[in-house]
């Protein structure tokens, strides 16, 4: 069994993400069309592996409810490490607070259709306060409705099987299915990682105009990034994160600081190796780093030299 330490976690949707642009470079080829992020994805054989999609749906029971006339949070699956919050008044604004067991603050902007969106409970079992706040002006919110709800999880891995505000898909996404071409060719989920972390390292470039003008709310669309084969560390980690969660692996996206910049990166959960911490490239007997950002353009010193700083990433949060 290859041994791989522990790891971390998220994304807080009030903060710009757009200091990771200063972190980026375009991944570069050798002749044979590997990235020089790592070896090619073992695409090409037919795996061991069952690579069925496996999409979990997150459910408003109505078993538990609590409301008022502007928001309704429903915690009736929240053993299952997530809430539904629905915003249902007039404000043009409204943010979402999650405040943990650990006393950090998950602040999240709120979609204003009436309908219930999804918010992981990420720091184990405790007593949460969710509140929903409706803008006044400027940088000004009142208290529309908060609820304190004590939760005992049952395990620490389902929060991050499901879709949530930030990595967010669902069985028809082109996200999903791509993820499950490049898990065919697998005999065991580390190799699903493996392959899906070089499709990405090698197909998504960095975008350095997004992340000089992304604001503050800005929510990835895994798809699109597909799509548009580029985009900023948080999309890159969402995308790895939705190919994932789809094939049953559980995966982290996670916030806080790479170095000196704001940065978002993952953290993988697979029974042969428990939680994969601070990783990012594979070379077929041991991970050297995983940050599908920095894998894409990192050269082998650059790895280095954060693999000798334990301080490098900082984590803040996860989802």
């Amino acid at each position: 069994m290859r041994k791989v330490s522990n790891l971390l976690s998220l994304i807080v949707l009030c903060v710009s993400l757009a200091a990771c642009g200063t972190m980026g470079g375009p991944a570069t080829e050798d002749s044979s069309g590997t990235s020089s992020g790592g070896a090619q994805a073992k695409e090409s054989k037919q795996g061991t592996r069952d690579n069925t999609i496996r999409v979990l749906t997150p459910e408003a029971s109505g078993t538990e409810v609590y409301e008022n006339d502007d928001a309704s949070i429903d915690v009736s699956n929240a053993s299952d490490g997530y809430v539904m919050v629905a915003y249902k008044g007039s404000a043009a604004k409204v943010r979402m607070l999650i405040e943990t067991p650990a006393g950090n603050t998950y602040n999240y902007l709120m979609d204003l259709d009436g309908t219930y969106d999804v918010f992981p409970l990420s720091e184990g079992s405790g007593t949460y306060k969710i509140g929903v706040y409706e803008n006044l002006h400027d940088n000004q919110y009142a208290v529309a409705f908060s609820q304190s709800v004590n939760i005992t999880l049952k395990d620490e891995y389902s929060m991050y099987l499901y879709p949530n505000a930030y990595v967010h898909f669902t069985a028809s996404s082109t996200a999903v299915k791509k993820g499950q071409e490049l898990a065919a060719g697998a005999d065991t989920d580390l190799d699903v990682v493996e392959n899906v972390y070089h499709y990405i390292t090698k197909n998504i470039k960095y975008d350095y105009d997004k992340a000089e003008t992304v604001e503050s709310g800005y929510v990835p669309d895994v798809d699109e990034t597909l799509a548009t084969g580029k985009g900023i560390c948080f999309d890159y980690a969402s995308l790895m994160g939705a190919m994932l969660r789809s094939q049953g692996i559980p995966t982290r996206l996670e916030i806080g600081y790479a170095g000196t910049e704001y940065h978002a990166w993952i953290s993988v959960y697979t029974k042969e190796t428990g939680w994969i911490d601070k990783v990012i490239q594979f070379d077929g007997s041991k991970w050297t780093l995983m940050d599908p950002t920095l894998g894409s353009y990192a050269n082998s010193s650059t790895i280095k030299d954060h693999l000798a700083d334990d301080t490098y990433y900082q984590l803040k949060y996860k989802y």
